[in-house]
Order: structure tokens, then sequence, then C-alpha cells
């Protein structure tokens, strides 16, 4: 499957509005298309599903390793991939769009903001071109789409200011209704807020989908997971609603390919499922908590979690774990009270990295010795009881305490770290029940 990177100049530049606007392009000139999110981001790939309805690939290069994201780019589905960069293109030292780019030998182009500039949009990504082989970087910047542009003169001034060699690949007009709103944790979810279609479609329709698409290419074949995964007798639930939405498509699939899977919704209150363990991924419980707490689901997987069902939690999914949360208001929410815990909301961000744990001993996500690497993004902070046990301590991150994290409880375990099925440790939740 042929692809391309949209990188951005910045964060904030409205990488995501044009990539939803470049998906719609390209859908409108007959390509099925596939999403792909480069980075941990689990935001903007909800608006690439609700857009074309095709899960969106993660691709990090610090989660998956260079061919883990081979290999999690070739499971994609389609004619195109469209790649979303994260932050600036060269912007992050775990996995930067660029690094991306360079892993799958992918052209870029590059959004940039001309809201306030025509021949500076040009001399913008000229800069950005070369600025690659000034760092020796194997990056194409083959063209750009430029972001809040008007049309008429402000579209021809930046188009002819353009070298020959950097394509002009159309503009994103500068709608209010282009803008999507942003809470804690960045945006809203694609299935809470869609962009109006009418906004969209004229977005798409001021870019050059043929274009795009002839610049697109393909990337190196992966090699194969060195790893085998035979299946498991074993059945797995997911937590799955607007308070458990932050989970990978790999995930979901690893766990499906070795296994049953079932999902259900603590938040409409369905009981747990008959299983042999569950799956808390991360979300929005702060903004849930009350609804969570009335629903009556997270007290029975606390008492099905004390009578030996092992769960494993990740950031939200630990928050529901722990015995209490405290909502950004100051009300306090008893949760599964799996977890030595109480967790509060701050207000501000807590951790916001890539991280690497360390297992100190064998437990439900890695064997002793083994490292595991993840991704923190939090405004919570966790109270642990002082003879609280831990599963890792911090080669890199915040963890839970800053040293430590994996809270370990009965058979369940909770982190603060989202890990990719790459990783490894869903096998081992899986192989352990």
């Amino acid at each position: 499957m042929e692809g391309f990177v949209l990188g951005g100049v910045s964060s904030g530049v409205g990488k995501t509005v044009a990539t939803l606007a470049v998906l719609g392009a390209l859908e409108d000139a007959g390509y099925a298309v596939q999403p792909a999110k480069a980075g941990p981001d689990f935001i903007d790939p909800s608006h690439h599903e609700a857009t074309v309805g095709r899960p969106s690939r993660t691709l990090d290069l610090w989660l998956c390793g260079e061919a883990g994201v081979r290999r999690n780019y070739a499971r994609g589905e389609g004619d195109v991939c469209v790649v979303e960069g994260v932050m600036g293109l060269y912007d992050g030292d775990g996995s930067s769009t660029a690094m991306v780019a360079e892993a799958l030998d992918l052209p870029v182009v590059l959004v940039v903001d001309a809201s306030a500039g025509m021949e500076s949009v040009a001399a913008t990504a000229v800069g950005f071109r070369e600025y690659a082989a000034h760092a020796g970087r194997d990056v194409e910047v083959a063209g750009i789409v430029a972001q809040r542009a008007h049309g008429g003169r402000h579209e021809r001034g930046i188009r002819d200011a353009l070298p020959e060699d950097v394509e002009y690949f159309g503009r994103i007009p500068p709608k209010p209704d282009l803008e999507i709103p942003d809470r804690h944790l960045g945006l809203h979810m694609g299935a809470e807020v869609a962009l109006p279609e009418e906004a969209l479609s004229e977005a798409a329709e001021t870019l050059e989908g043929e274009r795009l698409a002839a610049l697109a290419r393909e990337p190196p074949s992966p090699a194969p997971s060195a790893a085998s995964a035979p299946a498991v007798d074993a059945r797995i639930a997911i937590a799955d609603d607007a308070a458990f939405c932050f989970r990978y498509p790999a995930t979901v699939e690893r766990f499906r390919e070795r296994a049953e899977l079932v999902t259900f919704s603590p938040l409409a209150g369905d009981p747990v499922p008959d299983c042999d363990g569950v799956y808390l991924p991360g979300g929005y419980p702060e903004l849930h908590a009350e609804e969570l707490e009335s629903a009556g689901t997270l007290a029975q997987l606390g008492r099905l979690a004390i009578d030996g069902l092992p769960v494993l939690g990740e950031c939200g999914g630990l928050m529901a774990m722990s015995r209490s949360l405290t909502t950004a208001d100051g009300d306090s929410h008893a949760m599964a009270g799996i977890l030595p815990a109480d967790v509060a909301m701050c207000d501000r961000y807590r951790a916001l990295d890539h991280v690497e744990l360390e297992a100190t001993r064998d437990g439900p996500t890695a064997t002793a010795g083994e490292r595991l690497r993840g991704h923190e993004f939090h405004y919570s902070s966790a109270d642990v009881d002082c003879d609280a046990r831990f599963a890792f301590e911090t080669v890199r991150g915040e963890g839970i305490d800053g040293d430590h994290d994996g809270l370990l409880a009965y058979d369940s375990i909770g982190t603060y770290c989202h890990v990719h099925a790459e990783s490894g440790a869903f096998d081992r939740f899986l192989e352990t029940l």
C-alpha cells in the first residue's frame, strides 16, 4: 500500500483538520484510504476513523520499533495510506514524524499555517526541506498544504513563490467550523465532535487528490515477527465506551487473534462478562466518575478481582481500578477498589512523554528484568499506600510515584503507561491467565 506523511511545521498548525480534508479529497478521487498516526495518540485517530470508517494505524518507533512500525503499516487496508504527523516535523526524540517518514521511506507533505503569510509560507517550506540535509535526515519534503489560506491572490502568491521541486497540493480555507474543540489530553474524540460534512467537503474540494495520490509510494516490506503467537484457551473482556476509549487497533487485533474477545460498557452498567481476564483501556473516567460509581459495574469488577479475576488497566483503567477518584471540581467517587490507591485530578498535566519500564519481578505483563516501552499522558496523581507493591521501576518517565509503575494487587495490575501490542505485554497477560 502506497502512502505519504502529512507533517506540520509545529503543534497546533491544524494537521488533524488538514488530514481529514486530505482523506476526503482522496475518497472523492475514488481511492480507498487507510489513515494512520505517527506517535502514540488515541484522539486524532478517532477523527480519522469517524471520517473514513476505518481504524487508524499507530506508527510509533519508540513503542513498536522500526520493524513493528512497518508491520503495523502493512496491516492497513486501502489504496493509499495518509499518515498524520505528531508535533512539528522534526520534533520528538523518541519517534518524531521525520523518523517515521524515514523508517517507511515515505514522502512528506508539509502543513503550513498560511493565515498571515504568502511568500513566507514558501520560505518556511524550503527551510524545512533544506533542514533535512543539514541534520543528516533522509526526509523528502515534497510539497505543502496551505492551512487557513484564502483563495485568489492569497493562494496565487503562495503557489508562485514555491520553487519547482516543492509542489502545491491545495489549501484549507480559514473557517471557524473547521476547528476541532479541545480539552485536557487534547482534542475531543471523533465520536463526540464531528466536523460539519459540508465544511469538510468544501475543504476537500480545494485539495488536489489525484496529485496527492500520485505522490504516494510503497514502503519497504516488513520483517515477519519473530514471536510465535499460538491461540490460548481464554476469554478476554474489554471495556469499551466513552470512559474507556483509548486503545490501539493492534491491541484489539492481538487479543482477537489469540483468544476469544468480548466487550462491555461499565458506563452503561453492563455486568462484567464471563471471562478469564479484563482489560480496562485508558479514556476519560474523570468525566464520567459519578455515572461509573452509580452504574455498579466497577464495584462488581472489584469483587471479582478480589476473588482472583486478573484485570489489566492502563491510565484511565488504573484510575478506575483505584479506591476513589476525585474530579477537578473536588467531588470524590468510589471506583472498583482493586488497587491500594486514591486518584485525584490535577490542574495541569502530571506526565507527558515516552517511557521505559524495567520489571523488578515476574508480573502479569512482563518477566523480571524485561523492559517495556510505552507512553504516558495524564492529569491525575495517585496517592498509593506505603506498603504497595509495584511491578516496574521507571527507567524513563514518571510512572505512578516518579520511580515506579505497575501497581499490583491480587492477580491484577494498573499502570499509567500505555503500551502497544508490539511490546509483548498483552501476550504475557494472555499467557498468564
